[in-house]
């Protein structure tokens, strides 16, 4: 996140009358509908977008596949992926939420898990309040938890070095990352549809992570600072979950260079299908229509409405 201020038509194929020869010549039902795959979902207003089939890892569909575009809290899944990615990781670690991530959030007008300073959260619950609220202030509590050197300064940094490590190693080569959560003030935190297409395919291996994308909300109870327990409630920004039948994830991202950006796959008869949204207008219409020309589906839909309070990410 920056700083703030397709319904697939089966084609079967038909006679073509040839008038001034008055002859019918049967066009083979293959052709026509290998024409139509060829053609894509239509109507998808996103600057770039990807469809990768995540069984065969084959390429369904792409729009300016290649083009470097800001990605803003889409990065957050790169954050996420590196921690759950970790050697001996321990899903309970408890961390101490430090004053340092509230004001980091407030200073940079972040989406937040609204995370209270002492209270003591496991790396599993920090994983859901980057991943469903798009908290900034979660995603500092992680990068300063994963990070290494003696000032949080130098542990973020060190992070993000992490990310851009893993990027090269899951043959992201036209991505890097600036930022720990999508706030890029120095303007090199980017990527293109095919690689974040790649992070996607691979982070919907772990486990811990596709169970907490494809929670509409969750409720995650943290020991506070005053020696009570604190809930926190939190929704996920992801309107496809709970609208489109068969969603599974992954996550959202909006900025004012960035534009509506959205990672998301769905899984239906047993296929997975993974779609990447960058700069789009209509990004949950864009992914419908791309779900649905994957799927060879028409699906009805109502979206879901974020419960008031819930980031507008």
């Amino acid at each position: 996140m920056e700083r703030r201020g397709g319904k697939a038509i089966r084609r079967w194929g038909t006679a073509v009358i040839a008038s001034a020869a008055a002859l019918t010549v049967a066009v083979p039902a293959g052709a026509a509908q290998t024409t139509e795959a060829a053609r894509g979902p239509s109507g998808v207003s996103a600057k770039g977008a990807y469809l990768l089939d995540n069984g065969t890892n084959k390429q369904l569909w792409a729009k300016a596949a290649d083009t470097k575009r800001p990605m803003a809290s889409t990065t957050k899944l790169m954050t996420a992926t590196v921690v759950l990615d970790s050697r001996g990781l321990d899903l309970n670690k408890k961390v101490s939420v430090k004053q340092s991530y509230i004001d980091y959030t407030a200073r940079v007008g972040g989406s937040k898990a609204d995370l209270q300073k002492g209270d003591k959260l496991t790396v599993k619950q920090l994983v859901y309040g980057l991943l469903l609220p798009s908290g900034c202030d979660a995603a500092m509590a992680l990068a300063d938890t994963f990070g290494t050197g003696d000032t949080t300064a130098k542990r973020t940094k060190s992070f993000i070095a992490q990310m851009n490590k893993k990027a090269s190693a899951l043959g992201m080569t036209r991505t890097h990352y600036d930022t720990f959560d999508g706030i890029s003030e120095g303007g090199q935190n980017y990527t293109t549809p095919r690689d974040m297409a790649k992070l996607a395919r691979h982070a919907l291996r772990n486990a811990t992570l596709g169970t907490v994308v494809k929670s509409v909300d969750t409720i995650q109870k943290a020991p506070a600072a005053n020696g009570r327990t604190r809930t926190y409630y939190w929704n996920n920004t992801n309107r496809l979950l709970g609208s489109y039948s068969g969603a599974i994830g992954i996550k959202t991202g909006t900025g004012t260079a960035p534009g509506r950006c959205l990672v998301f796959a769905a899984k239906r008869d047993g296929r997975t299908v993974v779609g990447v949204i960058l700069n789009a207008p209509k990004r949950y219409p864009d992914a419908k229509k791309m779900l649905d020309w994957a799927f060879r589906a028409h699906t009805e839909v109502t979206w879901r409405q974020l419960p008031k309070g819930t980031p507008q990410d």
